[in-house]
């Protein structure tokens, strides 16, 4: 009832022309690439890697974060999926996330292609995902002491190895 009620409200303080927004960029894999690793580190923490909304942060929502994967969100316009990711949704967990700036909309547009490729997430994606996500002081602490502790015995730093593309 609550997630409906959110639906409902949501679409209700979308502008009009919102709706029929075109995405402008093109849906190519360095798109989709780029668009990975900006969700793996700022939308992942409540949406989860696999768009599941099964995170602490996403199930400590109210409403709840949603399954992106699910038909209620694939089913969105690409002009409504850029709303909700520029302006935010009133009375939920989701903040505006709109700079201002034309660099900013081409980021948010890349993640309507990305939010459209979740119900597609390879295994692989999902595991290179992983690098991209914030890391709390505890996870830096022992990312540091591998490091050093591989830099002393002239070995390369797993997160060195990771983070070449």
């Amino acid at each position: 009832m609550e997630q409906m009620l959110a639906r409902r409200v949501r679409s209700m303080a979308m502008p009009a022309g919102a709706k029929d927004l075109r995405n402008p960029v093109e849906p190519t894999p360095v798109v989709i690439r780029e668009a990975l690793e900006h969700y793996a580190d700022h939308c992942a923490v409540c949406h989860a890697n696999n768009g599941s909304g099964d995170t602490d942060a996403g199930k400590g929502l109210y409403p709840r974060a949603p399954d992106m994967r699910l038909p209620a969100t694939q089913q969105l316009t690409d002009g409504e999926l850029f709303y909700i990711i520029e302006n935010g949704t009133r009375f939920t967990g989701m903040p505006a996330w709109a700079t201002g700036t034309p660099e900013g909309e081409t980021a948010s547009w890349k993640l309507v292609h990305f939010i459209r490729h979740l119900p597609k997430l390879l295994p692989e994606e999902l595991e290179d995902m992983e690098s991209f996500n914030p890391k709390s002081p505890d996870e830096l602490r022992r990312q540091l002491e591998e490091e050093n502790r591989s830099l002393e015995a002239g070995q390369p730093t797993p997160s060195s190895a990771a983070h070449h593309h």
